[in-house]
């Protein structure tokens, strides 16, 4: 598994104001991705877009030997 830093300041624009956030890992970033996906397209849109994305890295499964995985 890599070790991933991220240094970026990200800023959001609501109808009703603004949010910002600085993800540190790719973890961060992720959570931040999602949170923003659902408030704009709700949970099952969300859901939906996220499970096309990773249907895109599904071969890279069948690629990977078990010890690799953690």
């Amino acid at each position: 598994m890599n070790t991933v830093s991220i240094s970026a300041d990200i800023k959001v624009h609501w109808p009703k104001g603004h949010s910002s956030y600085s993800p540190g890992s790719a973890e961060e970033l992720a959570l931040i991705s999602i949170d923003l996906l659902v408030k704009t397209m709700g949970t099952q849109g969300a859901q939906t877009f996220i499970a096309q994305v990773f249907e895109r890295y599904q071969h890279d499964d069948e690629n990977t030997q078990d010890t690799e995985r953690k």
